[in-house]
């Protein structure tokens, strides 16, 4: 755990205790600060207290003496409507800011490489993550990823955190400064929290405020937003832009249309690896994942001949198309981390005979989007809130099934592939949020698994 002396002898409020806040209360609490923790979960605030946090409610802060408030990601300051002690902070113009902003201004000797997109950034972190420790690299992943950051190890001038960073801690870190900042993609995602597709973007931004000297950026290519983004850091010129897609040839840059990887940041257009051949990033998603790991670590000096096979014998991550296991011709996939459409299209691409569950609480109820993909689908079993919305939108284009909750689909699903006979997946994408019916997407895709484990 990493200790924050930076408020030593200061008042700091802290709202949220959950994983990140309850973290941070702890390293400013060690660092010497008076902290002021809050939060509206009572569980929360007796876990805090039973850590020897000072539990006190917000409503006798002194906005005069409070300076800096740490308030949790998942707790809004604008859209859609501020939190109440965001907006005591506001007015009395204290600073907010989240627990990434602690790590900078506490560790500023070490690398940062931060990473975000609206999908592929978990399994993008982890994966240059296992490539910097399989480098040999002092290395340390956290952040959106689930390790809170001051939970990690400290590391000195010869280490390098590589962090997830979601739209919602990006607003809330005006002290980090960034090493080499990954862009994967841009879609519409959180756009209530933003206030709209421009605030998401905007957030997005965030992650290039701060270039360290000789910073690299990674940039997708295969979007509209995450393009426009990228020519203007060309515009302003503080960043060495590294271009990276899935989908098309980027002189400069790192690629996979085909699922070869193709380095031609030295101007050689060298083909390194196949990724067709690396079972745990299937598809052309992954393919855009693997490219901008590969071109972050070549970014960082390591070489291709020891990003390669690193890559090669990456495990994968839960959630994220994870296969579970193989009943006769059946494969089971959990991709509970599919939590939007653009997400689940992803999945939805990379297989045939597809017994598809899907639905919870949905950012949006048109599946048009998915529409090129239904070829792939045998049938849909549809769960959660978005049941009814979503079979609407199916209907005459797929055979759907209503069954409400997981078990009754996963149950159906696997009795009509079994059935079928042939070369099939069952496949958890919802592309829904999971707060409908679990607490995560996390305990969705054990909840799956437990399932197909249980499966005779």
């Amino acid at each position: 755990m990493i200790d924050v002396h930076t408020f030593a002898g200061q008042p700091v409020a802290v709202m949220g205790l959950g994983r990140s806040g309850l973290s941070a209360a702890r390293a400013l609490a060690k660092g010497g600060a008076d902290v002021w923790a809050w939060d509206d979960n009572e569980g929360h605030r007796q876990t805090a207290a039973a850590s020897d946090i000072n539990v006190c409610d917000p409503d006798g802060w002194d906005w005069q003496r409070v300076k800096t408030l740490v308030l949790s990601p998942g707790i809004p300051a604008t859209f859609p409507a501020p939190h109440p002690t965001a907006q005591c902070a506001m007015d009395a113009g204290a600073e907010i800011i989240c627990d990434v902003d602690l790590l900078a201004r506490e560790v500023g000797d070490a690398r940062y490489v931060g990473v975000t997109g609206t999908n592929g950034k978990s399994t993008t972190t982890a994966l240059i993550g296992h490539i910097f420790e399989q480098a040999g690299r002092s290395v340390q992943v956290g952040g959106n990823l689930g390790t809170p950051v001051l939970d990690l190890d400290i590391l000195g001038a010869d280490g390098a955190y590589v962090l997830e960073l979601s739209s919602y801690q990006l607003e809330r870190v005006p002290s980090l400064t960034i090493d080499i900042a990954v862009l994967i993609n841009i879609s519409p995602d959180h756009l209530d929290r933003h206030g709209g597709m421009e605030g998401y973007v905007a957030a997005k931004r965030h992650l290039f405020d701060h270039p360290a000297q000789g910073a690299r950026a990674v940039v997708g290519m295969d979007d509209h937003h995450s393009r426009e983004l990228c020519l203007d850091l060309m515009v302003r010129g503080d960043f060495k832009i590294i271009p990276i897609s899935a989908s098309q040839r980027v002189p400069g840059g790192v690629y996979a249309p085909d699922g070869r990887l193709i380095d031609d940041m030295d101007n050689g257009q060298a083909e390194v690896l196949d990724l067709r051949a690396v079972g745990s990033l299937p598809g052309q998603h992954n393919w855009q994942n693997a490219a901008a790991a590969y071109a972050a670590a070549r970014a960082a000096g390591i070489a291709a001949e020891d990003i390669v096979p690193a890559i090669k014998f990456f495990p994968g991550l839960a959630h994220r198309q994870e296969r579970i296991r193989r009943i006769g011709r059946v494969t089971y996939i959990n991709d509970s981390k599919a939590t939007n459409i653009d997400a689940a299209a992803r999945a939805l691409a990379c297989y045939g005979a597809i017994h598809w569950i899907a639905g919870g609480r949905a950012k949006q109820d048109d599946l048009t989007d998915l529409e090129p993909y239904f070829g792939n689908i045998r049938r849909a079993y549809l769960i959660g809130e978005a049941a009814l919305p979503f079979a609407a939108s199916l209907d005459g284009k797929i055979e759907v099934r209503q069954c409400g909750d997981l078990t009754t689909a996963v149950n159906e699903a696997h009795a009509a592939a079994q059935e079928a006979d042939e070369d099939s997946v069952v496949l958890l994408s919802p592309a829904c949020a999971s707060f409908d019916q679990f607490d995560n997407f996390e305990q969705r895709g054990d909840t799956f698994r437990t399932l197909v484990e249980g499966l005779a």
